[in-house]
């Protein structure tokens, strides 16, 4: 019973149905192709504005070419300790940027607030012997499975913005944070002040497809070049512009972070006062203490540890395909637990 990661999962029934009826004839190479070419469109749809949108296969390559686009090699770009960026990605966006300087801050779970990110600019010094503040990233959903409400980022954005900076979001798993907040996807993007998104795909059905969305056309600027540079520009595109298409067009993202989002709202009521944060979308993080963890897995859980060992605590993620009497397995060894 594996509640490892969402990355772990299958592709979903739309994307291989995708996969195979783009597979066929010749096409135009290196995103040339009918399909590849829909994508503004269909994005454009999706947010409800004109945007400019490139297929990248990793998060991580989303997340760092967008950033390079925002920050000089001599930037400081803000984000929460915990994010994706500061923890997960081998000092790529520092890589692809050619130098920028990551400026970690603390928030409760794993949400950055306006005070503090006011505070750090305020404090940050801008003479010539300091890295310049250049862009604010934030995480929607957190990478504690929390997620911004409008009013929140439309503050942070517009804090961000008076300092001159410029807002990405690392949306690997946004369409778990829309399906919680009920929102439309122009509320927590570009109303609220972002100016470019990492749209995640891959963690919830697709099999290796995910995009950066440019809400601003004129900050594209390189970022085909910084692409190509990168090993990213793909000859055959086509199949992950089909995947980001049905994506879409099928409503499967929300259907898939719907029910995540569901399961693992059980799996947090389960967990009781163990649990350690709100379940705001398909993550769920419990003090378990080392035995209980060991219970655990020795019943045949398999999940990961999380933060330092002698804590005791364990992430459990809810894939889009997570067996249903897994879930009610897990709940039922919580809850058998909770007063133990």
């Amino acid at each position: 019973m594996r509640f490892f990661s969402d990355n772990t999962a299958t592709a979903c029934p739309e994307i291989m149905t995708a996969l195979q009826e783009v597979n066929h004839g010749r096409a135009r190479a290196y995103g040339d192709d009918e399909w590849t070419l829909r994508l503004d469109g269909a994005l454009s749809a999706h947010f409800g504005t004109p945007v400019r949108a490139f297929a990248v296969t990793t998060g991580t390559a989303a997340n760092s070419l967008a950033l390079a686009c925002l920050s000089p090699p001599y930037g400081a770009i803000f984000a929460h300790h915990e994010a994706h960026i500061a923890v997960d990605e081998c000092g790529a966006p520092g890589f692809f940027s050619g130098g920028a300087q990551l400026e970690l801050l603390a928030g409760a779970h794993g949400r950055l607030d306006a005070a503090t990110v006011g505070a750090a600019l305020a404090a940050h010094p801008r003479h010539l012997h300091s890295v310049q503040p250049a862009a604010l990233s934030l995480t929607q959903a957190t990478e504690l499975g929390t997620a911004y409400r409008p009013a929140e980022l439309a503050a942070l954005c517009e804090l961000a913005h008076h300092h001159g900076l410029k807002v990405h979001m690392d949306g690997a798993r946004f369409a778990n944070a829309l399906a919680f907040l009920g929102c439309a996807p122009d509320e927590v993007t570009w109303r609220a002040g972002v100016d470019v998104l990492s749209f995640g795909a891959t963690k919830n059905g697709a099999l290796a497809a995910e995009a950066v969305v440019f809400f601003d056309p004129a900050l594209v600027r390189d970022f085909e070049l910084r692409r190509k540079r990168a090993g990213h520009l793909l000859s055959k595109s086509r199949y992950v512009a089909a995947q980001l298409l049905a994506y879409l067009e099928s409503g499967v993202w929300r259907r898939n972070a719907e029910r995540t989002n569901r399961l693992a709202q059980l799996i947090g009521a389960a967990a009781a006062a163990a649990l350690l944060h709100p379940v705001e979308a398909n993550e769920v993080f419990v003090r378990l203490g080392a035995a209980r963890r060991q219970a655990l897995r020795s019943s045949g859980f398999e999940f990961y540890d999380w933060g330092p060992e002698a804590a005791g605590d364990a992430r459990f993620v809810v894939s889009w395909d997570q067996p249903e009497q897994d879930v009610h397995a897990l709940c039922a060894a919580l809850s058998s637990r909770a007063g133990s």
